[in-house]
């Protein structure tokens, strides 16, 4: 604030001062910028939101205890199932910087079954969710790497099985625990390189008329490369 001096009529001399006004109207207007600036920033941030398309290659374990059936003794480890490529997609959630969720998501896979000595015993259906949560390394970084941990709930159904005319069934869902470890490539601001390698434990009995034979322990590995983008 300036301030200047002028002859009063009385003859002295008094100070005349500019009003503050004009100043108030500028912080006003510069808070009201700023505000402005703020909710654009806040309008642009990253969203939370993320989703993975990846190709992934199912290899089971495949573990199952010994039995006898049709008067045979079958060793551990006869039943096997086969491996195969299946599309993998997922949605991740994150919670901060380093801690994020993700549901991996697939299509109904069909899977083959075989008896080591009998050969083919048919196909069964099934669909595995799995729920992870996740710790990511390097925030800010280029270079993520993760670990995860959570629980797959498989569903299973259409068994189609048999041995040498014998109908046997599967149990109709497994739920079990499921392990993570995986890095995202940053390649610009929305997409990012991934790669992901999961171990989860899905398990079955099989069934012949009722009565329990053995248990499929298929707990598999999947190995997976795919593309992130960043909403």
């Amino acid at each position: 604030m300036g301030c200047r001096y002028s002859q009063a009529s009385t003859g002295g001399i008094v100070p005349v001062c500019a009003t503050t006004q004009p100043m108030n109207s500028v912080t006003r207007n510069l808070a009201r910028a700023a505000l402005l600036l703020l909710s654009v920033a806040a309008l642009h941030a990253a969203s939370p939101w993320s989703v993975r398309l990846r190709a992934t290659y199912l290899q089971t374990v495949d573990k199952s205890d010994a039995f006898s059936a049709l008067g045979i003794n079958f060793a551990a480890n006869a039943v096997s199932v086969n491996d195969k490529f299946i599309p993998e997609i997922d949605v991740d959630y994150a919670f901060n910087d380093v801690f994020s969720a993700e549901l991996v998501l697939t299509v109904p896979q069909t899977q083959n079954v075989t008896l080591a000595g009998v050969g083919n015993l048919g196909s069964f259906k099934h669909l595995p969710p799995t729920l992870l949560f996740q710790y990511r390394a390097n925030p800010g970084g280029a270079i993520r790497p993760y670990v995860g941990l959570g629980v797959n709930y498989t569903l299973i159904w259409d068994d189609n099985l048999s041995v040498a005319g014998v109908p046997l069934s599967l149990e109709n869902s497994s739920v079990g625990l499921a392990v993570q470890g995986g890095l995202d490539w940053k390649i610009d601001d929305r997409w990012s390189f991934n790669l992901d390698l999961k171990r989860v434990a899905l398990r079955s009995g099989v069934y012949a008329g009722g009565a329990k034979l053995t248990e499929a322990r298929l707990d598999p590995w999947l190995y997976a490369a795919g593309v992130s983008y960043q909403f």
